[in-house]
């Protein structure tokens, strides 16, 4: 540095090892421009911190911003790079070595934690770099940097926020693709570990126990376990996560449920779990498996809680986050919806099972010289009871008639109009009616007794003594006959439209029938299929090799073999009636 000239205002440093080109490129500079306090003006008023780095990238000067925001005096810079004076700050030395060998400036981002007090916690800047060449050739690089702390964190909560909504859309995919709780909570529990948790634990609360629970106590009744298998051992040994516990009022589990709000334990201390009521002995078993942090989370419906979740994180897995807790609350919330329509499904679905199984159970008497037999198939697929039925009347003169019918619809209503169908049918039979005006009589009266569901239903008249069945439909599927010897065969019949419609015009046909002879009774699904003609399944069931020699009973085994599943769409129910052979 020339020894008359004073050094310039900015520069910090008086250290005589620096490159004497620093001290002329900034004499040269403050001639020109300083000695008015323009460019220092600049340089040290911007919020923007500004370097000044030497071949070696140590400090040869910082502005007051890079100062302030880093917490460190300026003068503790010079002399000194980056990972000497702030080794939690991150930055990448091939970009200004890069500047500096061929002078095309560069960006790149610095990040760390500084000395400087600040709620962001770890900060982030962007930095381009300038080469500064003076009368002796390079002498170093400038940075020149912006803070973008907020923006990074309003991105990341971006980021988070959008990974949240996929874990969200993700899991309506994949819980609670049944109406079965069990397999619900199964669901949940394999969804949220290894998604979110170590281990997740779910219980709901047991509306079935047989026993009654201590005063003031809830019970629950763990439904799904998804963890390692160290954790599964630990259960199996307090009774398996599918025992029961009673939560007393004013414990951690019990709050949860009634507040909806979740529970968080980080780091729980051994201490802080003995201490904890009875309903936490589950969280004890999984600290002896290693989970060291705890989210219990409500499975909250309208006006009450279905349930809980126990969420787990074991041996290096970090704390759960504020993130953590919203996303769990959100497939809890999703979950619990899910969970209670299985619940309420299931309580419809056994009334109106328990309700049509009670009525298919106890048909009537046929006459004597009639054999009947009867099949009902629940649906493999469909989730709700159908509205299937059957029946046989005995009527004076040695006739029966049977009954096949289906009300429209499924659940616990279908089976409740199917009962009604049924009673006003048997009250209209033992009028003596023949088929047809019998249809007609109940399509008039369901309207008046306040049935809003329309029904199929078929009717066969057998008379054993002049040898005939007389026959009329009301939207149904045509019976089979089978005759000794022969195959089976379609009886069609005139069509007439759904009892309960009030539209009537039912008609009747009579044919001759042999000792020996079967007649096929059957519901819709039995033979129609998705994608196929009913005439196509109708053919399927006529090339069946049914013999009038062989047992009703086995007939039956040999008819569903041949057309039912465990798969098929709706109910089956089969009736088949022979004349007794003398």
């Amino acid at each position: 540095m020339d020894a008359e000239r004073p050094p310039p205002p900015w520069l910090l440093s008086r250290d005589p090892d620096f490159p004497a080109g620093v001290s002329g490129l900034l004499g040269d500079l403050t001639e020109e421009a300083c000695e008015c306090g323009f460019l220092r003006r600049i340089i040290e008023g911007t919020s923007a911190p500004v370097v000044i780095l030497d071949e070696r990238l140590r400090y040869l000067y910082v502005n007051p911003a890079w100062a302030r925001v880093s917490g460190v005096p300026a003068a503790a810079f010079l002399g000194r790079t980056l990972g000497e004076v702030l080794p939690d700050v991150h930055a990448y030395p091939e970009v200004p070595l890069q500047v500096l060998k061929d002078g095309q400036p560069r960006e790149e981002t610095v990040d760390g934690t500084t000395r400087a007090p600040s709620r962001l916690g770890r900060r982030l800047w962007r930095v381009v770099f300038h080469r500064l060449e003076g009368q002796d050739g390079v002498v170093g690089v400038c940075g020149i940097g912006v803070e973008v702390s907020n923006l990074r964190r309003y991105l990341d909560d971006l980021e988070n926020a959008h990974q949240r909504l996929a874990l969200l859309d993700t899991a309506a995919t994949r819980i609670g693709t049944t109406l079965d709780i069990k397999a619900t909570c199964t669901e949940l529990a394999d969804f949220l570990a290894p998604s979110l948790a170590d281990a997740a634990l779910v219980g709901i609360v047991d509306e079935e126990f047989c026993g009654t629970p201590a005063p003031g106590m809830l019970r629950l009744r763990g439904m799904a376990l998804s963890a390692p298998q160290e954790v599964r051992r630990q259960l199996r040994l307090m009774g398996g996560p599918a025992g029961y516990i009673d939560i007393p009022r004013g414990s951690v589990s019990r709050r949860c449920m009634d507040t909806g709000r979740p529970w968080l334990g980080n780091h729980a201390s051994d201490e802080l779990l003995q201490k904890m009521p009875v309903d936490l002995e589950p969280l004890r078993v999984l600290r002896a498996a290693g989970i060291h942090s705890f989210l219990l989370v409500p499975l909250p419906t309208a006006g009450r809680s279905v349930g809980h979740v126990i969420l787990g994180r074991a041996g290096a897995s970090a704390p759960f986050s504020e993130e953590d807790v919203l996303t769990a609350q959100g497939l809890a919330g999703r979950a619990a919806v899910a969970i209670d329509s299985a619940r309420r499904y299931t309580h419809e679905h056994t009334m109106a099972l328990e309700l049509q199984r009670a009525l298919l159970s106890e048909p009537g008497s046929p006459d004597p010289g009639v054999e009947v037999a009867t099949r009902y198939l629940p649906s493999g697929t469909s989730v709700l009871v159908g509205g299937d039925w059957y029946d046989s009347i005995a009527l004076p003169g040695g006739r029966t008639l049977l009954v096949m019918g289906d009300v429209m619809g499924h659940g616990f209503q279908a089976a409740v109009a199917m009962s009604q169908y049924r009673s006003l049918l048997r009250t209209v039979a033992a009028s003596g009616m023949p088929v047809d005006r019998i249809l007609g009589e109940v399509d008039q009266r369901v309207t008046h007794i306040g049935l809003d569901r329309v029904a199929t239903c078929l009717l066969v008249l057998m008379d054993p003594q002049s040898g005939t069945c007389t026959a009329a439909g009301a939207g149904h599927l045509p019976p089979v006959v089978i005759r000794p010897g022969g195959p089976p065969e379609v009886l069609w019949l005139p069509a007439g439209p759904p009892l309960g419609t009030e539209l009537g015009d039912y008609a009747s046909i009579t044919v001759r029938m042999e000792p020996g002879t079967v007649l096929l009774l059957y519901t819709d699904g039995l033979v129609e299929r998705r994608g196929m003609d009913i005439d196509v399944s109708l053919q399927a069931l006529t090339d069946l090799s049914l013999s009038t020699d062989d047992p009703l009973e086995d007939m039956l085994d040999t008819l569903l073999a041949g057309l039912g599943s465990s798969a098929n769409e709706d109910d089956i129910a089969v009736l088949a009636a022979r004349q007794r052979v003398d």
